[in-house]
């Protein structure tokens, strides 16, 4: 792209608040697994973020908390503001509706369901009519323009996933959560959905949080946290692949 587009804003989000703030986090699991333990970190606007560290680090557990999808056992987390601890699943679920766009490894795209179709169901699972302009200007970015009437089964595993990229950006989210998004691609396709969420971070500012195990898939992001033992441990700043692969070693990985 040649001409940078900045994302819309959600109507109702206040302004100048960070897209996703968590303060004396922890998770508990019975009967006493503490998955997080006392984090606290913000999440500002159109920033990069990815999370590190050994399996069972907490890493996983940080992303749901933060998403919404667990509920820390203590502390608060903020999503676009709004403070979700004490919210009923209902609402948990409305907020998650619009405010934040998820990415997984495995594209959970319907196979029944058009390309189009797929890319705005979280509108029509809202309540809100897509905008025709921006749903085009969303599948021509990612690549998948000439590819509207398609069923997931026809494409690629690459395209499946800006698909889904391209689904979690239709409702203009505060954050997007992608859990291990190049995990089941191959080395170049992986490299082309890297490249996708470094774009809509600085084209479109939007905010992205990404766990991941690669490195060099880490390196992308303008902070990489590291997590062990359900702390962070590290905080690196445009960290090089090898810098953090040498982090992992150093905490029993890799």
């Amino acid at each position: 792209m040649t001409t940078a587009v900045t994302l819309p804003e959600r109507p109702g989000t206040p302004a100048g608040s960070p897209a996703v703030q968590l303060v004396g986090v922890s998770r508990i699991h019975p009967p006493d697994v503490r998955a997080l333990d006392d984090v606290s970190l913000t999440v500002d606007r159109g920033s990069y973020l990815a999370v590190m560290g050994p399996s069972g680090s907490g890493k996983s557990t940080l992303l749901h908390c933060a998403a919404g999808l667990d509920s820390p056992t203590s502390g608060q987390v903020l999503l676009a503001g709004r403070e979700i601890g004490g919210l009923d699943e209902t609402r948990r679920t409305e907020l998650r509706r619009e405010h934040v766009g998820f990415v997984f490894q495995a594209y959970n795209l319907l196979p029944a369901l058009s390309v189009a179709d797929n890319v705005t169901l979280p509108l029509r699972l809202a309540g809100r009519p897509p905008e025709p302009d921006w749903v085009r200007f969303l599948l021509d970015r990612v690549g998948l323009g000439g590819h509207l009437a398609r069923r997931p089964g026809e494409l690629s595993g690459g395209q499946q996933q800006r698909a889904a990229i391209a689904r979690a950006l239709v409702a203009r989210p505060a954050v997007v959560f992608a859990d291990e998004p190049t995990g089941a691609l191959d080395r170049a396709s992986a490299a082309q959905i890297l490249g996708l969420l470094r774009d809509v971070v600085d084209e479109l500012g939007q905010t992205v949080v990404m766990v991941t195990h690669d490195p060099a898939a880490a390196a992308e992001a303008d902070r990489v946290l590291v997590m062990a033992d359900g702390r962070v441990v590290d905080a690196l700043d445009r960290p090089t692949p090898g810098a953090l692969a040498a982090r992992l070693v150093a905490l029993g990985e890799g």
